[in-house]
């Protein structure tokens, strides 16, 4: 199990990098449009950045945390992913368990943000950039953490070990 010949490695390994830059192909033509439009806004936008009429979100409450967040479920799949090569069972699960834990919250507040945010998506260009690109952002932390939630399942049922 988990075996492979050289070359469907050699496959696997080109396959992930191909999806690896087509996501992120994918998000710079969404930083491209929000630097497009920010750093030399048009007449029809009055010319200043935010556009006129538009309230942006304060940097320093949600999405702060939320920044927070996703970086300390970097740190917890980490220790899970090294105690899983340790052959430390409790610390894994432990670990695999706070990262969907701090997933579901991630979820959460970007679900608050936008229930709060001050503006819409159909505010021009400032509201579609900012609710397309943290909306796609925000379905890839949903999927991930529903891949991590069956992860954490089956490394609770022993399917994983150190060296699979």
């Amino acid at each position: 199990q988990g075996h492979h010949t050289s070359s469907v490695g050699v496959g696997l390994r080109f396959g992930m990098v191909l999806f690896i830059t087509s996501e992120v192909l994918f998000f710079f033509a969404f930083f491209w449009a929000f630097f497009h439009s920010s750093l030399a806004p048009v007449a029809e936008l009055g010319v200043c950045w935010p556009p006129s009429g538009i309230e942006p979100l304060n940097p320093f409450l949600i999405p702060l945390l939320n920044t927070a967040v996703l970086l300390s479920s970097g740190v917890t799949i980490t220790w899970s992913h090294h105690s899983i090569i340790e052959n430390n069972w409790l610390s894994a699960v432990q670990g695999l368990f706070f990262t969907v834990i701090l997933g579901l919250y991630f979820t959460l507040l970007q679900a608050w943000e936008y229930y709060d945010a001050p503006f819409t998506i159909s505010d021009g260009v400032y509201g579609s950039t900012f609710f397309v690109a943290t909306g796609f952002h925000g379905l890839h932390v949903i999927i991930g953490t529903t891949f991590l939630s069956v992860c954490l399942f089956r490394l609770f049922n022993y399917h994983f070990s150190n060296n699979h």
